[in-house]
């Protein structure tokens, strides 16, 4: 099992933790390397879009996994499965994943994951989770509101229960990592609208085991999307 945080980088202010673990992982850091900082002027999400919290109120989070096989696959599954646990794990709450990459509290959220990779020598895993942001700081121009962990939980006992959780996670096997996505997954049964050259919509019935997004359409077939990002419909 991989141990995460050992070694760790951490930064009173970065531009992105992401970009720094790169160059890491670049120059050969090892797996398990984590990069941290009290605040990023350039932290990013899917899509460039900008994640921006005041120091010291979020965990600002990126790891290096290395050495990627086949059984690494489904990473972009586990990766928000460990955010989660870690989370459950430190505050009373239930975590679910709006596939792909976005965790969520009572369907704020509260978590979004970027994963980078040079496969096969290696990934960059950044996570960003709103800890203790004020209400008046969270970012307005998010698809879904935000909201924070809250509860008196601190960044440093949040980073903590992360790196035990992705070292779980990351090597479990395939069934185990479809299976725990499948309990926590948000988009399940409820109706969804995506972008495929025009306005598509249908029914989200869960991920397959490549974890893709199977959807099933109104006239009764399927689609199945490996990326890109799905909406609710509401209403």
């Amino acid at each position: 099992m991989t141990a995460f945080g050992r070694p760790r980088r951490h930064y009173r202010v970065a531009d992105s933790t992401n970009e720094r673990a790169r160059e890491l992982a670049a120059a050969g850091a090892p797996s398990g390397t984590v990069v941290t900082a009290a605040s990023q002027i350039a932290g990013r999400g899917r899509r460039g879009r900008r994640w921006v919290a005041p120091a010291g109120t979020a965990l600002l989070y990126s790891a290096i996994l290395r050495d990627l096989d086949r059984g690494h696959g489904l990473l972009p599954l586990a990766a928000p499965v460990a955010v989660c646990e870690a989370i459950d794990s430190v505050a009373p709450a239930r975590c679910a994943i709006k596939w792909p990459n976005d965790v969520w509290i009572d369907e704020r959220k509260v978590a979004g994951i970027l994963i980078e990779a040079r496969i096969p020598d290696w990934a960059v895993i950044g996570v960003g989770v709103n800890v203790a942001v004020p209400p008046e700081a969270l970012p307005t121009d998010l698809r879904w509101p935000a909201t924070s962990v809250g509860d008196g939980v601190g960044v440093e006992e949040l980073r903590a229960a992360l790196d035990a959780a992705l070292g779980r996670w990351v090597e479990a096997p395939r069934e185990a990592v479809v299976e725990a996505f499948a309990e926590r997954d948000a988009l399940r049964g409820r109706a969804v609208s995506w972008e495929d050259g025009g306005a598509r919509s249908g029914t989200a019935a869960g991920t397959d085991s490549e974890g893709n997004l199977v959807v099933v359409l109104p006239g009764g077939g399927r689609a199945v999307l490996g990326a890109g990002e799905v909406s609710l419909v509401v209403g």
